[in-house]
């Protein structure tokens, strides 16, 4: 939902007193059913110990999946391959940016194995916890986000980027000669420039001229 693109300037203020669209996209609107669905397939895939069908987990938070998705390949020493329109969404209306960066509450990103696949939809099927599979990681460090609903990619970049290596900056520097203008006072009415000089606040005096 279009939920956390209000960031601070929406979660630090009342209800109600700013404009609609900025309550709208507050990060203040949680949802504990749901929550409480994801912890129990949580539960029951750690419960399983080495046949956990879990390979990595992380949180949505600040930045919605434009952080988590990045961060949960990246843990596994890998690039990843996402489609945006797999995302679940209850507003159909929103951006790519807003599908992609949106911060809504109860929802986590995890990393599993395709051999574990079925075991892990029977238990969210149990606990009627809603999921979908957006992407797969590959062996290339590089994030590549596609859109199938404008048949472009949102997202493309090596990894290097998002984590602390990005491109070297080059800068081209030329000096060019400067040649400052004459001053010519001989066109100012030296009365004229007094009184424009006076009439600016640090130098106006405190009577009217």
């Amino acid at each position: 939902m279009l939920i956390g693109l209000g960031g601070s300037a929406a979660s630090s203020m009342d209800s109600g007193s700013s404009n609609e669209n900025l309550d709208f996209a507050s990060v203040q609107r949680d949802n504990p059913e749901m929550e409480r669905r994801c912890q129990e397939v949580i539960d029951r895939c750690w419960q399983m110990g080495e046949k956990n069908p879990m390979c990595f987990i992380h949180d949505v938070g600040a930045g919605g999946l434009s952080n988590a998705m990045p961060e949960l390949v990246k843990d596994g020493g890998r690039g990843g391959k996402f489609e945006l329109r797999e995302i679940p969404s209850d507003e159909p209306g929103m951006s790519p940016l807003e599908i992609w960066c949106n911060e809504s509450q109860e929802r986590y990103v995890m990393a599993v194995a395709s051999e574990n696949l079925e075991l892990f939809d029977a238990l969210c099927r149990r606990e009627r916890c809603p999921y979908a599979v957006i992407g797969e990681a590959t062996e290339a460090h590089h994030l590549e986000l596609s859109d199938s609903y404008f048949n472009n990619k949102p997202v493309d970049l090596p990894m290097e980027v998002l984590f602390g290596k990005p491109p070297r900056m080059h800068r081209s520097v030329k000096r060019t000669s400067f040649t400052k203008p004459v001053f010519d006072s001989t066109q100012i009415d030296l009365n004229d420039a007094i009184r424009r000089v006076l009439r600016l606040p640090p130098w106006a005096p405190k009577a009217s001229l």
